[in-house]
Parts: C-alpha cells; structure tokens; sequence
C-alpha cells in the first residue's frame, strides 16, 4: 500500500499539469476536472494494491476520473445535457498538448501575478496546497483562498484549456516565463535553512525544463531553462552551514556541479543557433561566463559587459545598468564603476542593491565612511533575511574600519 501511495504521489507531482489539463479540456471546468482526478486518485489507491499498477498509470487515471465526473453530471439535473456532449468524446491519453494547455491556463496574463504563481505550482507542478502556503511563508487557510480564487476566475473569464498556436507565442509566452522566473527566484533568494524554499527553487527549474521540451523551437524558453540550470548548479556553495549567504567570489567552485553547468551550456548553444535573441539568453550568457570560469579573478569581464550591454536594449531596467557597473569595476576599474553606478541614483535609490554596490565600490576606493553610511542604507532597505545578514556582516566589518 505504502509503494502505491508514493507511486501516486509522484504521478500526481509529474503529471498533474498533462492529467489536469486533458480533463479540463473535455469538460471545460478546471473544478471539476481536479474533482474528477482526486476521484480517480483515490480509486487507484483503493484497486492498485490488489489490481496492479495499469500499463498506463496517467491514462487509467484520467479514463477513471472522466467516468466519475460524468457520473456527477449525470446526477446533476443541470449537468446532464453537458454529460451528453462530454460522453461522446472520451478523453485520449494525457499528451504535450495538455501540458502546454495547463500553464498556459495558470499564467493566462488576464490574472494577477500572485494567482499565477500558486496555480502554476499547484496545478503545472503537482505541490499541495501546505507546500505552497509554506514555500511562501503564508498560512495555509491564505493559500487555499488564493487557490479557490484563482480557479474561479479561470471559470468566470472562460479562460480556455487549448494550447495557444504558434503565432499566439510572442503575446502569452513572456508572462509564462516571468513566472516561472518568480517561481525559481521566491526559492533561490532565500533557500539557505529552507527546505521549502529550496524545493521551490527545484520546481522552478523542472518547470524550465518541462517547457523546454514541449517548445524546442523556442530559444527564449531553452535560455531561462539554461539560467535556471546555472544557477542552481551553484546551490550546494552559495549557503554556509550556519545559512549565510556565501557570495560569489568566495564560493568553493569545487561543490559546482559541473556536469550540470555544462548540460546547460549546451542547450544555451542550441538556442543561440536559432538566431533569436532574447534577454533570458542574454542573461543566461552572463551566467554560463561566470559559471565556466575557472576563478572569480578568471571571469571574461569584459565579456560579461558586452553581453550586459546586449541586455538592456531587450530589459531597459536601471538594475540591468546597475550589474553592468559590477563588470566595469573589474573590466575598467572601480572609479568608473563608481560614477556608472551614482548616475542611477535617481532611479534605484530605494533599491538596497544599489547601495551595497556603492558600499563596495567605497571600500575598495578607500572611502570608507561614505563606504559604511552606504552599507547602513542598505541594511535599513533590505528585506530578505539572508541578505540582511549579510549586509549586517559588511556593517560590522565597515565600522571596525574606522
């Protein structure tokens, strides 16, 4: 019984989005197509462990959870009519296209961004509804509420569960990877003692990577998969064993996993071949720089410039910039980096980056009460428990400075 459990359980985490989005597709109802589907989980749980496990776990499961929500239409005065239309077409096995159809429901740009995230990971990635509420440290009543929310505005605004067409890509796939971009940084940022969060991170780039595979012709979709992949290759050095951040040039690059760096550099190949550019290969390029590296002092700065320069005409952000002044300060040199980084003082001043850059900067450039009142700034701004430790660390070392 206990082998059965977990056999579904990892279906579920797998294949929710093909399942999900194969019934919803035939009965027009995301409610109750995941009705239909915990049906049909709990009946594999009570015939599995007697039966055996069917050739086709995922096709058992929807067949099964078809038959029970035709049984609940057919119990429904208003239902029957739909039962009808839905009896006629029994569903196929789960296919690309029901994957597809799912996340492109759950990050559809007419809901909001947090909607979008916990639908995704909730129907395109198989996390349970506590999962979830615990990734992002809300209690799990907040959670459910959002969950319920979101399914119903699926229903109220008829957002449909068919796979967009190709010339529909340029319109509906950058809200897809924003959130899947949100997804992996929610978990990244602030994984050190977390293990939800370090799940988080993981489902972020297994998302990269399932969508990936359904649009290969999409060199934007390899390029996040490949700056997912990067930058989780690093996970096992960025957080000491007490939690703490561990930036980048102090990073043992011996707990990397290289393979993994060089699978994701491949694939960043591939789309660069495809002649499309785009900012998450952009990016993605800039990882790959710092990732194959053989030392932080060994980084191609000056390449890691140009390609921040490629980047802001595609991402005209002033953090875009901001990172920019990090590659000047050791293309160029740490003065011009200063005044790169001081001219978007009137954009980022709130952005406690921006003064941990120039606290940096300071430092090296001898100045250090100016150096110090711009590490206090930061710390004041910054939000993120890891990054206020370590902004903490660099207040403390600044005032024994003086």
């Amino acid at each position: 019984m206990n082998d059965v459990a977990e056999l579904v359980d990892r279906i579920w985490r797998t294949d929710a989005a093909g399942m999900l989005g194969a019934l919803s597709r035939r009965l027009g109802d995301f409610d109750r197509a995941e009705e239909a589907l915990s049906d049909a989980l709990t009946e594999a749980l009570k015939r599995w462990p007697d039966e055996g496990v069917p050739d086709s776990p995922t096709g058992w499961l929807v067949t099964t959870g078809w038959r029970k929500a035709l049984d609940r239409l057919r119990r429904d005065a208003v239902g029957r009519e739909k039962a009808a239309r839905v009896a006629a077409e029994p569903p196929p096995e789960p296919c690309a296209d029901d994957r597809l159809a799912m996340i492109f429901a759950c990050c559809h740009p007419d809901l909001a961004e947090p909607t979008q995230v916990a639908l995704t990971l909730y129907a395109a990635g198989g996390l349970s509804t506590a999962e979830i509420a615990a990734a992002f440290l809300v209690p799990l009543p907040t959670m459910a509420q959002r969950l319920s929310r979101a399914k119903r505005q699926l229903r109220e605004r008829g957002i449909g569960f068919e796979p967009p067409q190709p010339h529909e890509y340029a319109d509906r796939l950058p809200a897809v990877l924003a959130v899947i971009y949100l997804v992996f940084n929610e978990g990244y940022l602030s994984s050190g003692r977390s293990a939800q969060r370090r799940e988080l991170a993981r489902e972020g780039v297994e998302l990269a990577r399932q969508l990936a595979a359904l649009l290969p012709r999409e060199p934007e979709v390899a390029g996040l998969a490949a700056l997912l992949e990067l930058h989780h290759a690093r996970a096992a050095a960025r957080f000491d064993s007490w939690g703490r951040i561990v930036l980048l040039d102090q990073q043992d690059r011996r707990l990397w996993d290289a393979a993994a760096i060089e699978r994701a550099a491949l694939r960043l190949r591939a789309a660069v071949r495809l002649g499309r550019p785009g900012p998450y290969q952009a990016r993605a390029g800039i990882a790959a720089l710092h990732a194959l590296a053989a030392s932080y002092e060994d980084t191609n700065w000056a390449d890691v410039r140009a390609l921040y320069d490629r980047l802001y005409p595609l991402d005209p952000s002033p953090v875009v910039l901001l990172n920019r002044a990090v590659a000047t300060r050791f293309a160029v040199g740490p003065a011009p980096a200063l005044d790169e980084v001081d001219a978007l003082g009137d954009r980022l001043a709130g952005y406690h980056l921006w003064h941990a850059a120039r606290a940096d900067l300071l430092t090296t450039l001898d100045r250090t009460a100016e150096a110090l009142a711009a590490a206090e700034r930061a710390l004041e701004l910054a939000t993120n428990p890891a990054e206020r430790e370590l902004m903490s660390r660099r207040v403390g070392e600044l005032r024994r400075r003086r």
